[in-house]
C-alpha cells in the first residue's frame, strides 16, 4: 500500500502487466482514422540501422553491440549504448527506435521489480522474454520497433531469448539484429563453438562487430562488450570500431599461410612443386626433340 500511495496509482490487475502506456485504441489520431492505417500514411519513414549480437557458451552469455545511433543519413549520437542492464544478471540489447526501445525496458525494469516484491524472487529469463512479448503483443501494428536479445543467467544456467515488438519470443544460442546482422552472423557461423574460453569469446564478438561496422553504413562508432556470469553481469570494455579493424587488418595473414605450407613441405618432402614440374616438363621435351641434323647423323653411323 505504501508504494501506491506514493505513486497514486491503483493497479487493475495485481497479477498481470501494467504498462503506463494507453491502450490500443487510445491513441490521439484523427476522429474516423484507423490507428495502423494512419501511422503507415502520415508516420515518419526514417532509415535507421545497427548492430547487435548476443550468443551463449558455457561461460556464460556474451552480449555486444556498437555505438552509433543513426536517424537516416544523421548520425544522432556516435557514441550511445544499446545494451541496458535489466537487473544484476540480466542484460538486453536494443535494436529498432531507440525511444521505444527506451521506453519498454523501463516498463520491463519496473514490472520485474513489483514482481519481486510480491512474489520474493526475480522472474527467470525464460519469464522475463515471455512477459516482455506478452506487453509488447498488445501494441501489434501500431508502428512500434523494438527487437531485442534478453541474456542472462538463473538457476537453470545461461539462457538467451529473442523478442520481437509483434511478440515474438524464440530461444536460441546466437543472435544478432540490426541493419549489420547479416555481416555478423557471417563471422559467428564460422567461428562459434560452445566450449571456447572467454578470451575466445570476447575476441569474436569484437571481431563480428567490427565487420558489420565495416561493411554497414548505419553501424560504426565504438563496440560495447558485456558478460553475463553466474555472479552477475560485467561490462568489459568499449573499444574503437576502426582502431579494431585496423587491427584485423594488420594480422599476418599471408605469413601463416606461408608457414603452414612450409609445413606441409616438411611432412611430404617428395612432393614436387608447380616450379619442379615445369622445369621437368622443359627437359622432356627437349630430350623428345630431334633436328634433321640428328637424324643425317644417325643415318651415317648406321651405315658405317
Amino acid at each position: 500500500m505504501a508504494l501506491q500511495d506514493v505513486c497514486k496509482w491503483q493497479a487493475l490487475d495485481t497479477q498481470g502487466p501494467s504498462p503506463h502506456l494507453p491502450e490500443a485504441g487510445g491513441w490521439a489520431v484523427p476522429r474516423g482514422c484507423d490507428p495502423q492505417t494512419f501511422l503507415q500514411i502520415y508516420g515518419p519513414r526514417l532509415a535507421h540501422g545497427t548492430t547487435t549480437l548476443a550468443f551463449r557458451f558455457r561461460h556464460g552469455v556474451i552480449a555486444a553491440a556498437d555505438t552509433r545511433s543513426s536517424c537516416g543519413s544523421y548520425v544522432a549520437c556516435p557514441a550511445s549504448r544499446k545494451i541496458i542492464p535489466v537487473h544484476q544478471h540480466l542484460l538486453g540489447t536494443t535494436s529498432g527506435t531507440s525511444a521505444d526501445c527506451v521506453t519498454w525496458y523501463r516498463v520491463l525494469q519496473r514490472e520485474l521489480r513489483l514482481r519481486e516484491l510480491r512474489e520474493g524472487q526475480l522472474p527467470s529469463v525464460a519469464g522475463t522474454a515471455k512477459l516482455l512479448s506478452a506487453m509488447l503483443s498488445r501494441y501489434r501494428g501500431l508502428d512500434l520497433c523494438v527487437a531485442t536479445a534478453l541474456c542472462g543467467w538463473d538457476h537453470s544456467g545461461p539462457a538467451l531469448f529473442y523478442v520481437y515488438s509483434d511478440g515474438t519470443c524464440l530461444q536460441g544460442d546466437i543472435f544478432s539484429v540490426g541493419s549489420g546482422s547479416p555481416y555478423a552472423y557471417g563471422v559467428l557461423d564460422r567461428s562459434y563453438h560452445y566450449d571456447m574460453t572467454v578470451q575466445e569469446a570476447y575476441t569474436l564478438a569484437r571481431c563480428a562487430v567490427t565487420h558489420a561496422t565495416h561493411r554497414d553504413a548505419y553501424s560504426g562508432g565504438s563496440v560495447d562488450l558485456f558478460h553475463v556470469r553466474e555472479t552477475g553481469w560485467e561490462y568489459v570494455s568499449r573499444s574503437d570500431a576502426y582502431v579494431l579493424y585496423m587491427e584485423l587488418q594488420k594480422a599476418p595473414g599471408l605469413e601463416q599461410e606461408q608457414e603452414l605450407e612450409a609445413e606441409a613441405a616438411q611432412v611430404h618432402p617428395e612432393l614436387a612443386t608447380p616450379q619442379d614440374a615445369e622445369e621437368g616438363g622443359e627437359l622432356s621435351m627437349e630430350q623428345e626433340e630431334a633436328t634433321p641434323e640428328d637424324s643425317r647423323i644417325i643415318a651415317k653411323t648406321e651405315m658405317v
